[in-house]
């Protein structure tokens, strides 16, 4: 099924590579079912590992791509349960470096010179080697230090190859395999194929890092390293080298002289701020893009990962987070249901269940509540119902939990809830503010008078429609298309079969007739008959096997 929408010879080496490791952890059942040939032989080495660890352990062994598939899912919290969550968690963006030669030869390519003449210094070991870039160290001419963000050497056509797999997979899973509809699957694709090539191109980090450091150009205690463009590239990229004490290392805070309370309340205020009021966020605050500089400064680094929000959907999170803390059960239920969509839901059961979540917290201080916690809760809520949250606002939501654990880390009374709530009252005063009222109210007044003004001619085309007998409509009924061919090919074997078997018959009484034109002895139409029989013989066994044997 998959192999047959492979559209290269390299789609379909790689394929084969995917189907091997899917036989090794386990999976040879479910590669045989999207059509990968793969010789039979037991996955003894996967029997003791649970489902998700297995999952884990493929992805890793995939390679980049799949890599980094991980890594957005370990963010949809709505959609996998916590075992899966935490196995995806453990996929680090850690690889051996790629080999010098290769990483010299291509940054010859991009800088018009060797590394050593260009930079006054410059490590050839990396300082760190992800699954799509490595960091070197080196000096500039005037002595200051910067990190050298190189891509790996050839990575760009195996993460095309493997993207154009994974859309393919997810239309045959999303249309053809009960259940994963609810997980959304080629909106999952989507979204990851649109980070991670924007993930390749390290010049769009830069352009990310830039955004980030303008919006908070008037805070010094929130530091994004500098970019030098001479040097910066779609396979490379040139920043200032931050050298701070790392996020999950008490002692080195310690010896540094920093107050850690005053860095989880930074750390906390710099996110909800690119969230709520720019809505555009570093994504993926793990500790190894977290550092902490002298003067309870707060380095970001790394903005290859980073979330967009709408002004209306900051709008739709204010609402939720507003409801959450001020237990407003009717506002989260009105924003959930937006998110669903055109899902079918049982709104009555779906608010009892968010009343009966909210009145757990009920009567708890502010500071006692957890965000993260909440927000665990919800998206378990959320999977029991079968809704899934937009694909933006995941990121969100995995960001802020993410960021409430370390903030405890550094401070044990951390309030999550406490430092977010200046934020939410602010970006409540701003949405029902007179000024943006005003905007609201002209924005539909201009579009209503666009409607009106273009009506009397869509009218106009309709009328003419009817009158000429163009008026049609179209229902588009996926899956009926889909029975209707799988009738088709069934109605094609049987008549191969139908056929196959009355030559078989006539061949067999040909062959009773001793006149005629014979071949080697014998009736030459009873043996044009079995040669036939045989063919459509060959050709029915071969469309069973195809199809997975008959299911």
């Amino acid at each position: 099924m998959l192999a047959a929408l492979a559209g290269t010879a390299r789609d379909l080496g790689r394929l084969q590579e995917i189907g091997a490791v899917l036989l090794r952890y386990g999976f040879g059942d479910f590669a045989r079912r999207l059509g990968i040939q793969l010789p039979w032989r037991r996955a003894e080495a996967a029997s003791a590992m649970e489902a998700p660890a297995r999952v884990r352990h493929a992805l890793q062994d995939l390679g980049p791509t799949f890599v980094k598939l991980g890594q957005i899912l370990a963010t949809r919290v709505d959609l996998f349960a916590p075992e899966w969550i935490a196995e995806f968690e453990k996929l680090q963006d850690q690889a051996p470096p790629a080999l010098w030669e290769e990483v010299r030869a291509q940054l010859v390519e991009d800088l018009g010179a060797a590394p050593e003449e260009v930079f006054a210094d410059f490590e050839p070991v990396p300082v760190a080697a992800g699954s799509v870039a490595q960091v070197h160290r080196a000096k500039l001419a005037d002595g200051t230090r910067v990190a050298v963000k190189v891509r790996r050497p050839g990575i760009e056509p195996v993460v095309e190859a493997d993207l154009r797999l994974l859309a393919r997979l997810a239309a045959l899973l999303e249309a053809h395999v009960e259940g994963f509809a609810r997980f959304h699957p080629r909106e999952v694709v989507r979204q990851f194929t649109h980070t991670l090539r924007a993930e390749l191109d390290l010049a769009a980090e830069c352009r990310n890092a830039e955004r980030v450091a303008q919006s908070f150009r008037d805070q010094p205690a929130i530091v994004v390293p500098q970019v030098y463009w001479a040097w910066t590239g779609t396979r490379m990229n040139v920043q200032a080298f931050v050298e701070g004490t790392p996020s999950r290392d008490p002692a080195a805070l310690a010896a540094a002289g920093l107050d850690r309370r005053v860095l989880a309340q930074r750390g906390a205020q710099a996110m909800l701020k690119m969230v709520l009021e720019d809505g555009f966020f570093h994504a993926d605050p793990h500790p190894g893009n977290l550092f902490y500089l002298p003067g309870n400064r707060v380095a970001f680094i790394d903005f290859g990962m980073v979330g967009h929000l709408s002004e209306r959907r900051r709008d739709e999170l204010t609402r939720l987070l507003n409801g959450l803390v001020g237990r407003d059960t009717d506002d989260v239920t009105d924003v959930l249901l937006d998110w669903a969509g055109g899902g079918r839901v049982a709104q009555a059961r779906l608010s009892a269940d968010i009343d009966a979540f909210i009145n757990r917290y009920h009567g708890a201080a502010l500071k006692d509540l957890r965000m993260g916690a909440m927000l665990a809760d919800m998206t378990a809520l959320l999977r029991e119902h079968s809704l899934a949250l937009p694909a933006d606002l995941a990121l969100v939501l995995k960001a802020c939990a993410t960021l409430e654990t370390y903030g405890r880390e550094l401070d044990p009374q951390f309030d999550m809830v406490g430092e977010a709530a200046p934020f939410l009252r602010a970006a409540t005063l701003a949405r029902s503010g007179p000024a943006a009222l005003a905007q609201r109210g002209w924005r539909a007044a201009s579009a209503l008078a666009g409607i009106a003004g273009e009506l009397p001619q869509d009218l106009r085309e309709l009328i003419r429609s009817a009158r000429s007998g163009r008026l049609q409509m179209h229902v588009d009924l996926t899956s009926l298309q889909s029975f209707g061919r799988q009738v088709d090919t069934s109605a094609n074997r049987l008549a191969i079969g139908i056929v196959t078997a009355a030559l078989i018959v006539g061949s067999a009484i040909v062959m009773t007739i001793e006149s005629g034109p014979q071949l080697f002895g014998l009736p030459l139409f009873g043996s044009v008959g079995f040669a036939g029989a045989l063919v459509g013989g060959a050709w029915l066994f071969v469309s069973i096997l195809r199809s997975g044997g008959g299911r």
